[in-house]
């Protein structure tokens, strides 16, 4: 029997079938962030039947749909800190000696997010040529879709960065509601996470007097990346590798994540070298069933999957950045970007990722029983205006952990590094 798949207006299956629509569509948008996002578990017989699904910890986003009432605006996550020991030989005594294990804890909180749209009254539909009734869900649905984007971007960097234009729905920091937006604390890069260009090679992040210790010359190179690979393989507990759904390399040839601003793409994309790194991105693509991350604008490395960011989370002269003062508090100061780089120069973070980088929480709407929920209302004022709403319960934290090294605890952003390199700038804000 055939279904009618019209849904009149004021029908009321429209909140949840218009909201569960909704969800399909943010979950299967093809943007860089979903892509950096595994599978839901399947076999799940609807939204009762688990109170809490989660994505793969393999990948950098870890998605947490905790869709229980009653259970609080929390999400806590737990790492079982690192064991070491020594073996216990022949016939020496090993009862009672058993090496202890430790866990710390992470948590963030989720909040409502909502995007009202002005549909016009009735004048509007005489005067306007545009149908902003027709227009209006696509509007809503890019403007969550740029805000789940970059607010996972920008807690991803530790910092939003300075760049400022209409394609951000994001504010600057110094911006009044920026911390109510972000809902939990942006953290800077942990000091064992935080890292600059220095020439052809890399260097903790540092500065002299007042100011960030780089140079307009010290760009995103394959030198730079090599460096990198290098400290990877020594430092201990480095973040965790990505592991791509089907991906039978994944062990043999582990990789990381490396995404780069527009401008440090290009940059490094110049190389003459980067067509065979373009080439071995779609030769791993097809050990990995096609994954989408693989595929366009990217490029394998020495262990590193180079991808473009959508955003650059970029700093001009004389700008603040966050970084933290020590390995063993999470205590934050401001350095400047060196005056002497003017308009012409501007310092990009990049990001490595690794598995279990951030963490993405969502809650039921009351009104949906889903994350996302949909409203319209067009009886406004006697009937004369009509308006559209959005809205999601979400919330988004970088994974830190204060971890035992064996040698003493350091706070640490468990699947992140930075790298802040200097880039070609055209003036502020562009």
């Amino acid at each position: 029997m055939a279904t009618n798949t019209h849904a009149a207006y004021g029908d009321p299956k429209n909140m949840f079938v218009q909201a569960a629509g909704l969800f399909a569509t943010h979950m299967q948008r093809n943007g860089t962030m979903q892509k950096l996002t595994g599978k839901m578990p399947k076999g799940t017989a609807g939204a009762e039947a688990t109170l809490r699904k989660q994505t793969t910890q393999h990948m950098p986003i870890v998605q947490v749909q905790d869709l229980g009432k009653g259970s609080g605006d929390e999400v806590t996550f737990n790492l079982l800190n690192p064991v070491g020991a020594l073996p216990i030989m022949g016939s020496n005594y090993a009862e009672g000696r058993g090496t202890g294990m430790s866990f710390t804890t992470d948590k963030l909180r989720v909040n409502q997010a909502r995007f009202p749209i002005d549909m016009g009254d009735s004048m509007t539909t005489i005067r306007s040529p545009v149908d902003f009734r027709a227009v209006g869900r696509p509007v809503a649905e890019n403007l969550m879709g740029r805000y789940v984007d970059q607010s996972l971007l920008v807690h991803m960097a530790g910092a939003r960065g300075h760049q400022d234009n209409i394609e951000w729905v994001v504010p600057t920091a110094e911006h009044a509601k920026f911390k109510e937006i972000m809902v939990n604390r942006v953290k800077a890069p942990t000091k064992n996470r935080h890292y600059l260009a220095d020439g052809d090679g890399i260097k903790e992040f540092s500065q002299t007097g007042d100011e960030i210790d780089i140079t307009s010359a010290d760009m995103l190179k394959m030198d730079t990346v090599d460096s990198m690979k290098s400290l990877m393989d020594q430092i201990a507990l480095p973040p965790p590798i990505v592991k791509f759904e089907g991906d039978m390399m994944a062990d043999d040839d582990p990789l990381r994540v490396w995404m780069l601003s527009p401008a440090q793409y290009n940059k490094f994309a110049a190389d003459p070298a980067f067509r065979q790194f373009q080439a071995a991105a779609l030769a791993r693509a097809a050990q990995a069933a096609g994954h989408p991350l693989f595929k366009g604008q990217a490029g394998i490395w020495n262990g590193f999957l180079m991808i473009k960011m959508p955003r650059p989370i970029r700093f001009y002269a004389g700008d603040e950045m966050q970084y933290c003062t020590s390995y063993t508090s999470e205590n934050e100061a401001t350095a400047l970007v060196p005056d002497s780089f003017g308009e012409k120069f501007a310092v990009d973070r990049s990001l490595i990722l690794g598995g279990q980088a951030i963490a993405e929480a969502m809650g039921a709407a009351r009104q949906s029983g889903i994350p996302f929920f949909w409203s319209e209302k067009g009886d406004l004022d006697h009937g004369d205006k009509a308006e559209l709403l959005i809205g999601a319960i979400r919330g988004v934290s970088k994974i830190r952990f204060d971890v035992d090294t064996g040698n003493g605890h350091e706070f640490t952003d468990y699947g992140i590094t930075v790298v802040d390199t200097a880039v070609d700038s055209f003036g502020r804000g562009k």
